[in-house]
């Protein structure tokens, strides 16, 4: 598994993801309640993102220690 390559484009996501935050914190016509509401998908996204980066590795980890340890 290429975990270099699954964490450059979750990396690439996670850009996307901050610039439109950025957008809604710039965003001067949105009240508070307004600005909280378009901010909490984007920012559970990317919690989301990170975990499943961090079980993708994980995963990766254990299967290439198993793969380790058969061999000898």
């Amino acid at each position: 598994m290429d975990i270099e390559f699954i964490e450059k484009k979750f990396n690439e996501i996670i850009k996307e993801l901050e610039k439109e935050v950025m957008e809604v914190l710039n965003n001067q016509s949105l009240d508070k309640k307004q600005t909280n509401l378009r901010m909490k998908p984007l920012t559970s996204t990317k919690k989301i993102l990170l975990n499943a980066l961090d079980s993708i590795k994980m995963v990766d980890k254990l299967a290439k220690e198993e793969i380790e340890k058969n061999k000898g």
